[in-house]
Parts: structure tokens; sequence; C-alpha cells
């Protein structure tokens, strides 16, 4: 038997054929997915969901990206950060985690679902302060434990900040500096104050890791709670000499 590997072109192509020959479902609804009716790019969204995603625009808060509503002159504090003493400068997101983000988010994290990364892709492009925010940096993905990462197969956040620097362009690259040392319980059901708990000392510099104190740096993960996961990053990066270190997320949750 002869085995022959596709390009990675042909195989691009082959799965754009694919789709117009078996349209996929989209992930949130279930209804069936029009490649004709994707020009943002979505691939596994239909058009009612794709309309449905919460954007997240200016003028949001800097320090979890979650976006202010009405009308905004001065200062104004943000009921999701109180308590969060911010290691990081500045954090935005693409969009809020409800509904079809959401059911992209789980379907990439939990369901082996990297044929959704296409997707997330055209939610960065959809965000362009986000793409603007990261343009030029050095993203840092958010760890996994290496248990973790067997179990899963991959770190879905090292797969975000690929697409993501992919998007912004520019000088952008993925550096991945920082290991997960502790397998901490899951947050989901936690608060702030046990979520901080939770991440103490679990996270350190990667061996060998190539910092340069003067560089920016940008932490990306999925989905900004708290901010105490990207925060125990960022004092992991701050202790080790990093003065410019900022976030982006995908999602608000």
């Amino acid at each position: 038997m002869v085995l022959t590997v596709l390009a990675p072109r042909t195989w691009r192509l082959g799965r754009r054929l694919a789709a117009v020959a078996f349209p996929p479902n989209c992930v949130h609804c279930g209804g069936l997915v029009d490649p004709a009716e994707t020009p943002a790019g979505f691939r596994h969204l239909c058009l009612p969901c794709q309309a449905a995603v919460a954007w997240v625009r200016p003028p949001h808060c800097s320090g979890c990206g979650h976006p202010f509503h009405g009308i905004v002159e001065g200062e104004r504090e943000c009921p999701r950060c109180v308590g969060l003493v911010a290691a990081y400068g500045e954090a935005r997101t693409a969009c809020l985690f409800a509904g079809p983000v959401r059911a992209l988010v789980i379907g990439l994290k939990y369901h082996h679902g990297l044929h959704l990364l296409a997707d997330c892709a055209a939610l960065f492009r959809g965000a362009p302060h986000l793409l603007e925010h990261v343009r030029g940096a050095r993203l840092v993905p958010v760890p996994l434990h290496p248990r973790k990462r067997r179990e899963r197969g991959y770190n879905q956040s090292a797969l975000l900040a690929a697409e993501l620097a992919r998007e912004a362009g520019g000088e952008t690259t993925v550096e991945s500096l920082l290991a997960r040392q502790v397998d901490t319980a899951t947050q989901t059901a936690f608060d702030r104050e046990r979520r901080r708990a939770n991440l103490q000392n679990a996270f350190a510099l990667a061996p060998g890791a190539p910092l340069r104190s003067s560089a920016r740096y940008v932490l990306v993960d999925d989905v900004f709670t708290t901010g105490s996961t990207v925060n125990a990053c960022a004092l992991v990066l701050r202790a080790a000499g990093v003065e410019r270190v900022d976030v982006a997320t995908l999602a608000h949750g």
C-alpha cells in the first residue's frame, strides 16, 4: 500500500470541497452551515448564530476587557474587577462568553474540536481593537499541567495564541515561556478569592525561557472570568523582571 501525504494547500481545498458536498452543522444550534453564506470566515456557525455573537467594542474596562454600556465620561469603575489587584497592564477580549461563542469554546476545549479554530480566528478578525492590542507583541499562552495536556492532546490557549498571532500579523510571535507545576482542581465553581488561593505557586517559568525585560508580553487564554489565572501568570513574568505584561482572551465570561 502506498500512502500519499497531502500538501497543506491540497488538504484545505479538500476540506472546502467536502464542506460544499456535506455542509457542517452549526456547533451552537445544530443547523446546517452553508459555506456560501459565511463571508466572515465562520465554518461552524450558521448566519443566525453569527449574528448572535456578543462582540466587545470600545469603550471597555482596561482591567478585564468587559464592555461599558451607555455613555462613559471620565473614569468608570468596573464591578467585575473589584478585588482584583492586577499584575498586568491592560486586558482586552474579542467577545462575551455566551451563546454561540460559549459553544465554540466548549467544543474546542472539551470535545477535541480542533476544526473550530477557524471560527475562533474569525472571532479574532472581527475584533480589531484586540488585534491592535497584540500586534508586534510576544504572545504567551497560559499553560496546562502536563497531565491535562496529555489527556486533552493539546493546549487550547497555545492554539488560540497561534491563530491570534497569525491574524494580527506584523512581528507578533508566540513564545511558550510558562509551565504549570501544580495540577490544580477545576476552578469552574470558585469565586475570585478561592481561585487565587487555588492558583498559588501553580505557575513557573519554563526551563530556559528566553525572557527580555524590555519586550512586551501578552498573556493569552480562552476565557477571562475573574482574572485569577492570567494574574497568577503575570506575577511570574513580573517577578522574572518583565516590565510590560498585558492580557488578551477570546472571550469574557
